[in-house]
């Protein structure tokens, strides 16, 4: 990922919390079967290891996980908020109209080597904190103790499970720190008013310190 010095971010648990919040992450290998990318619910276990782990599974017809065997490199892409930056956002465009359009984001990039798990403990431990972690807060929170016994150990049959220690980190905070302070408030004020929720999102990103 290209990171200017300006938008470059370099702390832990900032970058360890957008994972955390990150609902669908996008988990890409290169390996015998070309470049192959999947979107997957994952878990982050940040006290295991100096980066924190990652937990997730895959379908096992998903032949992505047959990389993940193979001990391939693991790149993890984890999007955050994003909005379109317009250049009438900036006021200093009355005096200079010398502005483009650009897009404002943040994102974490996570790599390291798996460890793949086929067993039906570890698969069912990891299916029930997803579960449980995406159930918090609904009135009836569905359980995976919710399933008959065989039909659940058959649909762990069909899976295949993974675990990433992260070796490395990189992330992006691109929110007009490249602008002047009353450009990049412009920018704030400008998207907090738009109808678009995501608009919204950047904006309050960028009222944090």
């Amino acid at each position: 990922m290209f990171s200017p010095s300006a938008f470059k971010d370099d702390d832990l648990q900032r970058q360890l919390q957008h994972i955390e919040n990150t609902r669908l992450a996008v988990l890409i290998t290169q390996g015998e079967q070309g470049l192959q990318a999947s979107h997957v619910p994952l878990l982050l276990n940040p006290d295991e290891g100096p980066n924190g782990t990652l937990y997730g599974h895959l379908a096992r017809g998903n032949r992505q996980w047959q990389e993940l065997e193979r001990g391939a490199e693991v790149l993890v892409v984890f999007p955050g908020a994003d909005a379109y930056v317009s250049p009438g956002f900036y006021p200093s465009k009355a005096e200079d109209p010398r502005t483009v359009p650009t897009w404002n984001y943040t994102a974490v990039h996570a790599w390291g080597t798996s460890r793949v798990y086929h067993e039906a403990e570890p698969l069912l431990d990891i299916v029930r904190r997803l579960s449980d972690r995406h159930e918090q807060g609904r009135e009836r929170p569905w359980s995976v103790d919710d399933a008959p016994a065989d039909y659940l150990q058959g649909m762990l049959k069909a899976i295949v499970g993974f675990a990433i220690p992260i070796e490395r980190l990189q992330s992006n905070r691109k929110l007009s720190q490249n602008r002047s302070t009353l450009d990049h408030d412009g920018v704030r004020d400008g998207l907090a008013a738009s109808p678009d929720p995501l608009d919204n999102q950047l904006a309050a990103l960028m009222q944090q310190p």
